[in-house]
């Protein structure tokens, strides 16, 4: 059996019969609009304002509404002006139509929202033409504002699978570090909320308001993990050793700066393109070593040429680090902890933020009972 011949010819899609609501209180006039659009349209009709409301605010509303002004009961005008404040109906034009042929009324009409006004005696062809004119602009109007709509709707998608996609990335890289040190597991847990609580706390000091916006502390509660994937890159033996450091050991250690700041740019460098929170990670992980006196390391940056981000999180970084137990270390009571961050400041930390560390003293002991580690 052959095979039925396949149609190059375009498919028609038919368009829906519009629905034309006319609204008058004298039968004649009704009849009449009638008879000049029931071959084009579909007609209702409505002899009152109260009726042509319940029409238009029902479950399939007219596509355009010709009102007549002088009505009892509601008039025409208040009639558009209730269409016009309802969501429901305020999109559907509404065209006068009236005997009132005053400048001024049609002034008025035209101020209330209605689209056209013709007078009576009316032209059947002026009539048919303004109101396919009318239907053909509502059907443009439409279809934009659903367009409009669908958009945002793709640009919500596309913004929640972008933040989907950061947060697996950071789950993902940080997860790498937790497999060659099993004790920083509740470490890349807990010094994110620190540094939040600490950019929170500094957002409207006059010296931090300019970098710590909503969408900035975002992205560092985000990047802050990643402060030390770079130590997916130092050897066993110095990572987890027991004891103190050698010189060279320490300078390996080091590296680990560098080494993250560099897993981050090959990140980058694939993706092809710059991205917000793995800008600032980039300098999390390489500069939240960095002191404020420029001891530090890598750099010997110092004062407020190291970044903003890092600088909260050296403070964030080194209170976990004495609170936890290491391999090399006890973990040290918070208040012991408290004071040595104290100590340090002007010196390690930037005094600043040293000071809204201590107002936040309690709030941190918060976090590290929270996210304690298990042993």
């Amino acid at each position: 059996m052959d095979a039925a011949p396949v149609s190059d010819a375009p498919v028609l899609v038919e368009r829906p019969i519009a629905t034309v609501l006319v609204v008058d209180d004298t039968a004649d006039n009704l009849a009449l609009m009638g008879s000049l659009l029931k071959d084009r349209y579909r007609v209702k009709v409505a002899n009152q304002g109260e009726k042509a409301l319940r029409i238009a605010q029902g479950e399939n509303p007219p596509d355009l509404i010709l009102l007549d002004i002088m009505m009892p009961g509601i008039d025409g005008h208040e009639v558009c002006r209730r269409l016009k404040a309802d969501a429901r109906t305020r999109d559907i034009p509404v065209i006068f139509l009236t005997a009132r042929n005053e400048e001024e009324d049609e002034r008025f009409g035209l101020e209330l929202g209605a689209v056209d006004y013709i007078t009576k005696p009316i032209s059947p062809a002026i009539l048919q033409a303004r109101v396919q004119t009318h239907l053909t602009l509502k059907a443009s109007a439409d279809f934009l504002r659903d367009r409009g709509a669908y958009l945002e709707r793709e640009v919500a998608l596309r913004t929640l699978e972008v933040q989907a996609i950061q947060d697996v990335t950071i789950m993902a890289l940080t997860s790498l570090a937790e497999t060659r040190d099993n004790e920083t597991g509740n470490h890349i847990r807990r010094t994110p909320l620190y540094v939040k609580a600490l950019a929170e706390r500094l957002r409207g000091h006059p010296r931090f308001a300019h970098a710590l916006n909503d969408r900035m502390i975002d992205l560092l509660y985000k990047s802050a993990p990643l402060h030390d994937i770079g130590k997916i890159g130092i050897p066993d033996a110095i990572l987890l050793k027991p004891g103190p450091l050698t010189v060279e050991e320490f300078e390996v250690m080091k590296t680990h700066t560098t080494l993250g700041r560099k897993a981050i740019e090959d990140a980058e460098r694939r993706l092809g393109m710059r991205v917000g929170f793995l800008s600032v990670a980039k300098e999390i992980a390489y500069s939240h070593q960095e002191k404020w006196d420029g001891s530090g390391y890598p750099e010997g940056l110092a004062g407020e040429a190291i970044p903003p981000s890092a600088r909260l999180m050296a403070l964030a970084d080194v209170y976990d680090a004495l609170i936890s137990k290491r391999v090399y270390k006890p973990a040290y009571p918070h208040e012991q902890s408290c004071a040595t961050v104290a100590r340090g400041r002007g010196g390690h930390f930037d005094p600043d933020i040293v000071d809204a560390f201590m107002d936040l003293a309690e709030d941190f002991r918060t976090i590290a009972t929270l996210y304690r580690d298990e042993h």
